[in-house]
C-alpha cells in the first residue's frame, strides 16, 4: 500500500518551549481534519516546520524532539529565526499573499526575500528525500511550497505528486507583476494534479500557463514537457458533522446559555475573521455604520458581535489595520451607542471551539464579505452550526465559497449600500425561508465536506498518475523498436503514411515556406530504394509546395488534408468532386477575425480556407479562435462543411473528406504484411483510425492518441526510419 506524504508549512502539531521544556499542542484546523480520512487507510507521514526554530533549542532536544515526532508519523523541517523573518514573513506574506489577493499596493519585490524562499524549499527538498520511497504519494500544500513539486521530480521523477493552493491564483495581467512568475509556475507544474478552490483560480492558473509558458490545455490537462498535467477544482469543504453537533455538546450548551442571557433579545450579527486586510473587516463596519444610520428603528433592537484574531502583528499594514478597525469601532459605538447598548461587541483575540460554535448557533446573521478570500471556510462553519436550521447568511461574492453557496444573499463588500439594505433584508426573513435555504446548504456541506474533498484530490492524483503510465507504456520501448524492425524485415510488401509537419520536420517549421533538409530528403530516398516499400507524404500544405519538395523523391503523396492525392507518378487528383463556391461565404469572415487579431492570417488552398493564429498572443489568439469557432459553427450548419480547430489553426473544408479516408485509397489497394503510419497532430489520427489491428502507428510526442506507440520527437522519428532503410 503506497504512503500519502503531506508537506505543508506548519505541522500540525506545534511545538513550543517554556522554561527548558518543549511542549505539544495539537492543531485542529481543516486542512488536519482533512488528511485523517486518509490516514485510515493508507500509512500517512506529515512534513513540515514544527512551530520552533534551531536558534531555540540546543542539539540534544533537536534529536530527542525528532524521535518523538517521528513515532507520531511528524517529520520537522527545522528553520532558523532568519528563514522565518525572510522566507515566511517576508516573500510568502509581503510578496505572495498581498499579489494573489490582488493588493499590489502591498507587493514588495526583494531578491533577498526570494533567495529565502528558493532556499527553504530547497531545504524541504532535502528533508524528504532522506524518507520519500519510490510508491509514494505526495501531496504539497499551499503557497509556502510552491517550488517544491519542481524540486522533487528532479531528483525522482517517477513521483506521484499532487499540489494544492488554499489561497486565489490571481489574474494573468497581475500575476505577470512578480518577477520570478516562471520559476514558479514551473515549480507547481512539478506536480501531476494541481488544485483550486474555484474555476476562476483554474482558468487564471491556465490563462498565465499559456501566456507565459505557451502550454495549452485541453479541458484541463496541459501537455508539459511530455508529461499530462491536470489542473482542476476541488472546493475544500469543513467537518461538517463536527459542527452540525456542536450545539449538543455540554460545553457548548453552557456557552449558548452563557452568551443568551448577555444579549438578551437583541438580533446578534456575527462577525468572524483573521485580522487581514483581504478580509475586508473595515468595509463591513462603515456598511453597518450605514445600516445604522439609514435604519434608526433598529437602534438597541440588534448588536454586532465582532471577532477579529490577531494576524501577523508585527508586520506594518497589519498594526495600522489594526489602529483603523479599533477607531471604527470607537467611532459607531460613540455615534449611535445608547447606555446599555453599544452597536459592537469587540473581541480581539482567538476563540476555542466551544465558544465560536455558540456564537455561530445563536447569531441571526453572519456577515461574511472578505474583500478576496480563496475560500472562506467561516460562512461553511456558520451554516453546518445551525441544528435548528435559523439564520441567514450574508456573502461577499469575492470569496471562493460564492460559488457554492448561492443560497446566500450574495453582495460587494465594496457597495455599503446593498450591505445595508441586505442585512434589513435578512433581519426580516421570514423563518420558513431561512429554513429552506439553510437545509439546502447544510446537504451541499454534507455530501462534499473535508473528507470527501481529501479522498477526491488523492483518486484524480492517481488516475492522473494512472494515465501517465499508460502513455508512458506507449512510448517505444527498445524492445518495441527491436520488434518493428524485425517484422520490417520479414516482410515484403510495406506501406509508410509519413506525416510531414511536426513529423519530419520540427513543430516551429510548420508555417514557413521551407523545403525539407537535406538529412530529411535523403532518409525518405534511402528508405524508397527498396522496392518493396511504399511511401505516402502526407502534409496539409497546398499540393504545389509539396510536390516541388519531393520531386526528386519517388513518393506518392496526400495534399491540403486528403483533398488532393498523387499516385505512381500521376496527377493529382480528388477522391471524389469538390466545390469551392462556399469560399465566397467563409472568406470575409475569416478575412474579418484576421484584421481583428493581429498576428494572424488566412491561408486559402484550393479547396479549403485555413485561420492560423501561430503568431498572435496566445491568450487573445485562442479567445479569438474559440470565438471563430462557434461562428463558424452557426453559420456553416447547411454548408456541409468540417471545421477543425488544430494547432495554432482553424481548417474548413468539404465534410466527408479527411486524411483517413484518403490514406484508404492506399490501405485497401493490397495485401499489405508491413504498415507504419506516423502523426503528431489531430489529423493523423483519423489514418491510425483506418489502420488494421496489427498495423504499426506511432504519434509523435504525447497526449490522448488512437496509436499504438508514442515516441519522443522528430529526431527519433528520423533515426527510426534511418534503422528501418538500413535493413533492407
Amino acid at each position: 500500500m503506497s504512503r500519502i506524504i503531506i508537506v505543508s508549512n506548519r505541522l500540525p502539531v506545534t511545538i513550543k518551549k517554556s522554561k527548558d521544556k518543549l511542549t505539544f499542542q495539537q492543531s485542529v484546523g481543516g486542512l488536519a481534519t482533512g488528511m485523517s480520512s486518509l490516514q485510515k487507510e493508507n500509512e500517512f507521514l506529515w512534513v513540515g516546520w514544527p512551530g520552533i526554530t534551531v536558534d531555540q533549542i540546543n542539539s540534544k532536544e533537536k534529536d530527542d524532539l525528532c524521535k518523538k515526532m517521528n513515532k507520531l508519523g511528524f517529520y520537522q523541517v527545522f528553520l532558523s529565526q532568519t528563514h522565518i523573518e525572510d522566507y515566511y514573513n517576508g516573500f510568502c506574506n509581503k510578496t505572495i499573499w498581498s499579489l494573489f489577493h490582488c493588493f499590489t499596493q502591498y507587493t514588495i519585490y526583494e531578491n533577498h526575500l526570494w533567495e529565502s524562499y528558493r532556499k527553504v524549499n530547497q531545504i524541504f527538498c532535502h528533508t524528504m528525500l532522506d524518507i520519500i520511497r519510490p510508491d509514494d504519494i505526495i501531496w504539497v500544500h499551499d503557497y509556502h511550497l510552491m517550488l517544491l513539486p519542481s524540486l522533487l521530480r528532479k531528483r525522482m521523477p517517477g513521483l506521484t505528486i499532487g499540489f494544492f493552493l488554499h489561497i486565489p491564483f490571481p489574474p494573468s495581467e497581475i500575476y505577470r507583476l512578480l518577477p520570478w512568475r516562471n520559476e514558479i509556475l514551473e515549480g507547481v507544474m512539478g506536480s501531476d494534479l494541481i488544485g483550486f478552490h474555484t474555476y476562476d483560480y483554474v482558468r487564471n492558473f491556465l490563462d498565465s500557463i499559456l501566456r507565459l509558458r505557451g502550454y495549452e490545455n485541453r479541458l484541463g490537462i496541459v501537455n508539459y514537457q511530455n508529461r499530462i498535467v491536470k489542473v482542476d477544482s476541488f472546493p475544500m469543504g469543513i467537518d461538517f458533522e463536527r459542527f452540525y453537533n456542536s450545539s449538543e455538546q455540554s460545553k457548548t450548551k453552557q456557552e449558548i446559555k452563557k452568551i443568551n442571557k448577555k444579549v438578551k433579545n437583541y438580533k446578534v450579527i456575527i462577525s468572524v475573521d483573521r485580522l487581514d486586510y483581504t478580509k475586508g473587516i473595515l468595509e463591513r463596519l462603515k456598511a453597518y455604520s450605514t445600516f445604522l444610520e439609514d435604519n434608526p428603528e433598529y437602534w438597541e433592537k440588534v448588536i454586532m458581535i465582532l471577532v477579529a484574531v490577531p494576524s501577523r502583528t508585527a508586520v506594518t499594514q497589519y498594526q495600522r489595520l489594526k489602529e483603523q478597525v479599533d477607531e471604527m469601532i470607537g467611532y459607531i459605538n460613540g455615534q449611535f451607542g445608547k447606555i446599555g447598548w453599544s452597536p459592537i461587541w469587540y473581541l480581539y483575540r482567538s476563540l476555542p471551539f466551544h465558544e465560536l460554535t455558540a456564537l455561530y448557533y445563536i447569531s441571526d446573521i453572519a456577515l461574511v464579505t472578505p474583500l478576496k478570500d480563496g475560500m472562506n471556510l467561516i460562512a461553511k462553519e456558520y451554516i453546518a452550526a445551525k441544528k435548528d436550521a435559523l439564520g441567514v447568511l450574508i456573502l461577499s461574492e469575492m470569496a471562493g465559497v460564492s460559488n457554492e453557496m448561492g443560497e446566500a444573499i450574495i453582495v460587494n463588500p465594496n457597495n455599503r449600500t446593498q450591505i445595508s439594505w441586505a442585512l434589513k433584508y435578512a433581519l426580516n426573513m421570514e423563518e420558513q425561508e431561512q429554513q429552506k435555504k439553510v437545509l439546502t446548504l447544510q446537504r451541499r456541506l454534507k455530501n462534499y465536506d473535508v473528507k470527501k474533498w481529501a479522498d477526491d484530490f488523492k483518486e484524480n492524483l492517481i488516475k492522473v498518475k494512472s494515465e501517465q503510465q499508460n502513455l508512458a507504456a506507449k512510448y517505444l520501448s527498445p524492445k518495441n523498436r527491436l520488434r518493428i524492425i524485425k517484422d520490417y524485415q520479414q516482410s515484403s510488401r510495406r506501406l509508410f503514411l509519413i506525416d510531414y509537419d511536426g513529423t519530419l520536420v520540427p513543430y516551429h517549421q510548420k508555417f514557413k515556406q521551407s523545403i525539407p533538409s537535406q538529412e530529411v530528403l535523403d532518409t525518405i530516398q534511402l528508405l524508397s530504394q527498396d522496392y518493396k516499400n511504399k511511401i505516402v507524404i502526407v502534409s496539409g500544405r497546398e499540393k504545389y509546395i509539396i510536390e516541388e519538395w519531393f520531386k526528386n523523391v519517388p513518393v506518392d503523396l496526400i495534399a491540403e488534408h486528403g483533398a488532393w492525392l498523387k499516385k505512381d507518378s500521376s496527377n493529382w487528383r480528388t477522391i471524389e468532386p469538390l466545390k469551392k463556391k462556399w469560399k465566397e461565404e467563409i472568406k470575409p469572415i475569416l478575412e474579418l477575425y484576421s484584421n481583428r487579431t493581429p498576428g494572424s492570417f488566412v491561408q486559402e488552398k484550393e479547396y479549403s480556407l485555413v485561420w492560423h493564429y501561430v503568431n498572435t498572443e496566445a491568450t487573445f489568439g485562442r479567445r479569438r479562435a474559440l470565438e471563430l469557432m462557434d461562428s463558424l459553427t452557426y453559420l456553416t450548419s447547411n454548408l456541409n462543411l468540417e471545421i477543425n480547430h488544430g494547432e495554432k489553426a482553424i481548417e474548413i473544408k468539404a465534410a466527408g473528406i479527411n486524411i483517413g479516408i484518403t490514406s484508404y485509397q492506399w490501405i485497401s489497394e493490397r495485401e499489405w504484411d508491413f504498415i507504419m503510419a506516423i502523426g503528431d497532430d489531430w489529423s493523423d489520427e483519423q489514418i491510425f483510425s483506418h489502420l488494421p489491428d496489427w498495423a504499426y502507428s506511432i504519434k509523435v510526442g504525447s497526449g490522448i492518441s488512437q496509436s499504438k506507440y508514442n515516441i519522443h520527437s522528430y529526431i527519433e522519428v528520423r533515426t527510426l526510419l534511418k534503422e528501418l532503410a538500413k535493413k533492407s
